[in-house]
């Protein structure tokens, strides 16, 4: 009798211990929509596969994961048990309705992150809101090929592991229109090393160097967005999964 309940103690210290450790890692939302009315949206063939590099990282980080392409997840209630909301390679039409996005809205003003990774500044491209959180809407990329890319802040975490001088990375060249400058850049890419450089629309502002990965405080919450990311095989390649679980560290205050 005694060594039953000696065991019923010792199995609900070890289940309240397990919630404990539950309700303390960090849960963040990994959200993969592309999505278009008409049906003529690109997506990415790289989605499943940074799914899967982010689910890696985030579990040796001891944050845990959860991911979904359906916008119903984008209730007050539901976001209230994460840190951040990740879109990765998300374009076009992220929400069915206001009401969704004024929960994710709520969920930024609350103290909540966001982390956008490429193409997801191609999501929500009517929403200016949106725009200021991710640092602007997609407006055109150059052509993929090889460019250099300089470090212009080191002492953020997804960037600190970097390379001295120019770093030399393939993919494409994105750039943003309504795009936020006050934002805090982390990497800008050298347009003039571009052997191949591509015709942009009339009128798109295009500085040297160009901003491809940044961060900044939004209305109470923090946002990071890197434009790298294109290539299945970018998910492979330590740098680049270093800059990604860097910047979502920073954006959940678990790193400065």
């Amino acid at each position: 009798m005694r060594t039953n309940r000696w065991l019923g103690i010792v199995a609900a210290v070890a289940i309240g211990t397990a919630v404990a450790a539950e309700a303390a890692e960090p849960r963040v939302l990994v959200y993969t929509r592309n999505h278009v009315t008409n049906g003529k949206g690109f997506v990415h063939d790289n989605i499943a596969t940074s799914v899967a590099a982010l689910q890696e990282l985030c579990k040796e980080a001891g944050i845990a994961v959860d991911v979904s392409d359906q916008p119903s997840v984008f209730t007050v209630f539901n976001l209230q048990k994460y840190k951040a909301i990740v879109f990765s390679n998300s374009n076009n039409e992220a929400f069915e309705n206001d009401g969704q996005r004024d929960a994710f809205k709520a969920f930024i003003r609350g103290g909540g992150a966001f982390v956008g990774i490429h193409s997801a500044t191609g999501s929500e491209r009517k929403w200016p809101w949106y725009w200021g959180l991710i640092g602007g809407t997609f407006a055109w990329h150059h052509p993929m090929q090889e460019f250099t890319i300089q470090v212009v802040d080191r002492k953020h975490p997804s960037t600190a592991h970097l390379p001295d001088g120019p770093w030399t990375w393939t993919d494409e060249f994105y750039t943003v229109k309504e795009r936020n400058t006050k934002v805090r850049v982390l990497l800008a890419g050298n347009q003039a090393s571009l052997k191949k450089p591509g015709k942009p629309p009339a009128g798109l502002d295009l500085p040297e160097p160009y901003p491809l990965a940044w961060c900044h405080e939004f209305e109470g919450g923090r946002s990071f967005y890197t434009a790298l990311g294109h290539k299945k095989e970018h998910y492979a390649d330590p740098l680049f999964r270093k800059h990604l679980i860097g910047g979502i560290r920073w954006a959940i205050g678990a790193a400065e």
